[in-house]
């Protein structure tokens, strides 16, 4: 009984340490109070590179088509990273004003978000995405666009993702 009560602590805590979530949501242009500017420069870091990379080839391996990255998404992901960090949460709070910021901007017909938390490489990241199916079924969801963030909080060290899909 005792053993079994430490694996399900076990379990829990391992959920809870590397927690990752989906959403989508397809829409016509919908107004925000958001401000809605086009941002168009974004820097990217290696791991931002890699798991873009990692998730094009995926999808290329699978028949379908690569993903474009936008810097606006990017920065939309990089937003709700900061907002992550600063609340000490992983979730897809506002994740409709998100959506209806890229449907607005860019013109979207079609919105997906990913996110995930304390993933040490960009390979486990994607990994447990692709082994959840609400994430995989973003990942090979029917989109032409992406932006990713992967922003490191510096109190702790972990890794925050966030990626959103479009299709434009």
């Amino acid at each position: 009984m005792k053993k079994m009560m430490y694996t399900m602590m076990f379990v829990v805590i391992f959920i809870t340490m590397n927690s990752c979530s989906a959403d989508s949501v397809e829409g016509s242009n919908t107004s925000s109070t958001a401000t809605e500017t086009l941002i168009t420069n974004y820097t990217y870091n290696d791991s931002e590179i890699e798991t873009m990379k990692l998730i094009n080839d995926y999808r290329v391996r699978i028949g379908l088509n690569a993903l474009e990255r936008i810097n606006h998404i990017s920065f939309k992901c990089e937003e709700h990273n900061k907002y992550m960090i600063a609340n000490n949460v992983v979730d897809h709070n506002d994740f409709t004003l998100r959506s209806n910021n890229i449907i607005n901007v860019l013109g979207a017909k079609k919105v997906g978000e990913n996110v995930a938390y304390n993933y040490k490489t960009s390979e486990a990241a994607v990994k447990a995405w692709l082994d959840s199916p609400g994430h995989k079924e973003n990942i090979e969801g029917d989109y032409t666009h992406f932006g990713l963030s992967v922003t490191t909080d510096p109190k702790t060290g972990k890794k925050y993702y966030t990626n959103i899909f479009a299709k434009i």
